[in-house]
């Protein structure tokens, strides 16, 4: 039983951590470690506590295994179900686009004898390669993962290895250069807390055990946020925060982070391991998300009678990320913050309404999350800010954020 728990833990843990957190360095580059502390704690607590309203709420459901979109049609109709299936399709669209301009842009910068043409056929070159192993089958993506996750956490560990030494207390000291960055990073930092689609599965794995799923649930964020307080520890503590703005501000991809890299620690060595860590958080990220889309979008075709096959999947999978990111090379951030947007209604609005729905029909719910409907209001605040936080930047009300 113990095993069990331990072992949802580690899934939340693994879902959690991926690509998203390739960008923090990037959009905080301006804000300064302290300020970048407080946003991963305050989005920390949000989204453990947002995932627990999912655990509330699934005290009620039909059957134990059944996925968010139908526990939206349970407590709000077709309406629900469309909402939810719409915003985890969009959003899955949205973050993949930013997987494909990331690993196009770190592609290009090893690839730098094609000249102009570097970035283009990089993209092109990383999406066909790894959409040829979603297409192939599952069992092909389970082997591929299982390889790159391993060599990825030995990256990991070697990175912060060779950083952590170098870093100063003056550059981690640094303030934001403006103000409200804090507001304007949300929607980015917030796709890297992000592991609520696998609920389902674990609810239904731990038997729907109110304890359990909140231990594996506290737990496996708390390893994320460890591992992210450490990265940002080694990227701000490393860089000096005029030098890195520059240098990001300049080209403001992931092969941007990988030549601040470079300059701040002269050391190919570990700007090397920067971007092998980086490419293979990429790729395990994009193989997840992209064989979760593949599978949704048959869902989706299946129930209105319409059988595409599995090259048929794999072009309504990847032709729409792959144009934007020949369109909008330079539009990793970007992409990532709409991502957030959709995320955020998919993973605290979402959760907010359904708890509030169950809390009316079932009064005398066994577990029920801490802090009662004044903490269902801050969170459903808070989500509709989020979400608004782009328009608010385009509007010029949000300083915008690197890149």
């Amino acid at each position: 039983m113990k095993n069990k728990t331990f072992g949802s833990a580690l899934l939340v843990a693994g879902t959690t951590i991926g690509a998203g957190m390739l960008a923090m360095p990037l959009t905080s580059a301006e804000m300064g470690f302290t300020y970048t502390l407080a946003l991963l704690f305050a989005l920390w607590i949000l989204l453990s506590y947002s995932a627990l309203l999912f655990v509330e709420v699934y005290q009620k459901a039909e059957r134990k295994d059944a996925g968010i979109a139908t526990l939206a049609e349970q407590y709000f109709g077709m309406t629900g179900r469309v909402l939810a299936t719409l915003s985890l399709v969009i959003f899955m669209y949205a973050i993949l686009s930013a997987y494909v301009t990331g690993g196009g842009s770190l592609l290009a910068g090893i690839l730098p004898f094609l000249g102009d043409n570097a970035t283009p056929i990089s993209i092109v070159l990383f999406t066909v390669v790894l959409g040829i192993f979603i297409v192939i089958s599952t069992g092909a993506v389970d082997g591929l993962t299982r390889l790159l996750f391993i060599i990825k956490l030995v990256a990991f560990v070697l990175v912060l290895g060779m950083m952590l030494p170098l870093v100063k207390s003056d550059n981690l000291m640094a303030m934001p250069l403006k103000d409200f960055l804090i507001i304007s990073a949300s929607p980015v930092f917030f796709t890297s807390f992000g592991f609520h689609v696998i609920i389902p599965s674990i609810n239904s794995y731990l038997d729907g055990d109110i304890r359990r799923l909140r231990i594996a649930i506290i737990t496996g964020t708390a390893i994320p946020l460890v591992a992210y307080i450490l990265w940002q520890m080694a990227t701000h503590g490393v860089f000096p925060q005029s030098q890195f703005v520059q240098i990001i501000n300049t080209d403001p991809t992931l092969n941007g982070l990988v030549n601040a890299t470079y300059h701040a620690t002269e050391s190919s060595l570990i700007s090397g391991a920067v971007r092998t860590f980086s490419t293979l958080a990429l790729v395990t990220s994009f193989l997840g998300v992209a064989l979760s889309l593949f599978d949704c979008l048959d869902d989706l075709l299946k129930r209105v009678n319409i059988r595409a096959g599995r090259i048929g999947l794999g072009l309504l999978t990847f032709l729409p990320p792959l144009a934007f990111a020949l369109f909008y090379p330079d539009g990793f951030i970007a992409a990532l913050g709409y991502a957030g947007q959709m995320f955020t209604f998919y993973g605290l609005v979402l959760p907010v309404g359904m708890a509030w729905r169950a809390r009316k029909i079932y009064p005398d719910l066994p577990y029920r999350v801490l802090g009662g409907n004044i903490s269902l209001f801050i969170a459903l605040l808070l989500g509709l800010l989020i979400m608004n936080v782009p328009f608010l930047i385009q509007a010029g009300y949000l300083p915008a954020v690197v890149g």
